[in-house]
């Protein structure tokens, strides 16, 4: 694995970002012309958003960290603390946002009734939410700037003796959210329902039960809740090979497809699910592991299009026009690859978060906030990993409107543009280097830049141009201070650069 030399860190700010002579002949050297970038696509303004799995408010097996039992897959852990201080103050600077509270194990959780204390969930359920678990979501919510989306219970806990789903534990959910000053800004009716299997559906659920019930749903939500949108179906795993899944396997599974086609124009945003591969927890199962070898290369960088095609397709079929959201992707599924805590893997968040706006993708969920490897921040300690600060970064520097990406001087070179958020004219930018040697870029007089990098790339601490970010005792960031950009930025290997441009006079941006 490649690594950014420890003595390279020791160099001063200015010569970091120093270029030479001779590269100002470069392909960029002209200076790169970024009032002329037009505007290709709109994001949301919650865009950067993350998932708290239900069972992190629950407590209850989750991905189990690495160093234990020899094919250990799950772990019990106990509730999120989520009035705990500092994660309030560090996911406050990753608002706006969505936090989506769902998962798989949402599927068959219940929410207890007013006065109700239960020792186990009732027939039907696997984990049992307090009322008081749901109160702490909602005041955390708005504590840190987030609307509150969910996915319901579809287990066989919240059905009738025919099998129909109700609408209680939903409209209970709804009715507590209300009730502790909140409201839900979105919700899909089943997590990830094309694997059924997984989500304790009730054996044999099929298209026409999923129909059935979704109607239920939708009729529901728009009567008692208008202003929630309506998003899904939310499946996963479809854009691969499915020739690798057996036919007997596929027969039972509810395709996105057949769902759509069976549900066409009922949904305000259509959602997937995206993983480049699993964790070695799921090693066992059919699906591609994630390798580390392959962190750097354009194969894994641009395989988030591959599902984004898939599901976009479906779109254009069944609910032509609708905006499209991916409400849950990481680095791996199952917990995450050891490296998804790593810098390595920003490349792959950065260029993700890239690639998905210029596609006009309206909101990306991370999974997870704070459990297991992939999440932003460490669980227990509650200390920022490399993606946090690039989520920090983005948030300052890219906004809305997305832009063309202007020509890059190398291959290994991948260039993001956004207009400044609340910048007349300015445009932001970030420049991913994953490639072995630096490179060169001229912007002119007026821009800053922001230089994250490591000691090694697939280590857990980075900086920002030379400083190590912190979390300061009043809740603010410290090291996260721009440096001048110019006219030319030095970016070296392994390493990404974000940069703004408040006077570039991008008419796009105005």
């Amino acid at each position: 694995m490649r690594r950014i030399r420890k003595s390279s860190m020791a160099c001063s700010v200015s010569a970091l970002l120093l270029a030479s002579a001779a590269a100002s002949a470069s392909p960029a050297g002209g200076g790169m012309r970024l009032d002329q970038l037009p505007r290709i696509a709109e994001v949301d303004e919650r865009f950067q958003s993350y998932n708290v799995e239900m069972v992190e408010v629950t407590g209850g097996r989750f991905w189990a960290p690495y160093g234990g039992p020899p094919g250990e897959q799950y772990r019990q852990r106990p509730p999120e603390d989520l009035s705990d201080k500092r994660l309030r103050a560090l996911t406050k600077h990753l608002g706006p946002a969505y936090m989506r509270v769902s998962g798989t194990w949402a599927n068959s959780t219940y929410l207890e009734a007013d006065g109700e204390h239960l020792s186990e969930p009732p027939e039907g359920y696997n984990q049992v939410l307090t009322r008081d678990q749901w109160r702490g979501v909602v005041d955390f919510a708005k504590a840190v700037d987030a609307k509150v989306g969910v996915s319901f219970a579809v287990s066989e806990g919240p059905r009738g003796a025919d099998g129909v789903w109700q609408t209680e534990q939903a409209q209970r959910l709804l009715d507590l959210t209300r009730a502790a000053g909140g409201e839900l800004g979105f919700a899909e009716f089943i997590n990830e329902p094309n694997a059924a299997s997984l989500g304790r559906l009730p054996k044999g659920y099929s298209v026409a039960d999923y129909t059935r019930d979704f109607s239920i749903f939708l009729d529901w939500a728009r009567k008692v809740s208008p202003n929630t949108k309506i998003v899904g179906p939310g499946g996963v795993g479809e854009g691969g090979d499915l020739s690798k899944i057996p036919v007997a396997t596929l027969a039972r599974m509810l395709l996105t497809e057949e769902l759509m086609k069976a549900n066409p124009n009922a949904v305000d945003a259509v959602s997937y699910h995206f993983y480049g591969g699993v964790s070695q927890r799921c090693a066992n199962t059919q699906a591609e592991q994630a390798q580390q070898s392959q962190a750097l290369t354009p194969t894994w960088l641009d395989l988030t299009l591959r599902d984004w095609k898939y599901y976009s397709g479906l779109r254009d079929k069944y609910e032509r026009g609708d905006p499209m959201w991916v409400t849950e992707t990481a680095q791996a599924a199952c917990g995450g690859s050891p490296w998804a805590a790593t810098f390595l893997d920003t490349f792959r968040y950065v260029n993700q978060l890239g690639l998905l706006a210029q596609k006009g993708v309206r909101v990306v969920f991370h999974n997870t906030l704070t459990a297991s490897d992939y999440s932003l921040i460490e669980e227990g300690t509650k200390n920022p990993r490399p993606n946090y600060w690039a989520a920090v970064l983005w948030r300052r520097t890219m906004g809305t409107t997305v832009l063309a990406s202007p020509p890059s001087p190398a291959e290994n070179l991948r260039i993001y543009a956004h207009c400044l958020p609340e910048s007349n004219g300015g445009v932001g930018m970030v420049a991913i280097n994953y490639g072995d040697t630096p490179q060169v870029l001229t912007l002119g007089e007026g821009a800053k830049v922001w230089l994250l990098e490591a000691p090694s790339v697939d280590g857990t601490s980075v900086t920002v141009n030379g400083q190590t970010p912190h979390l300061q005792a009043d809740g603010s960031l410290s090291g996260l201070r721009g440096v001048s950009a110019g006219p030319s930025t030095r970016i070296p290997a392994t390493s990404i650069a974000f940069f703004t441009k408040p006077h570039a006079g991008n008419a796009a941006c105005k």
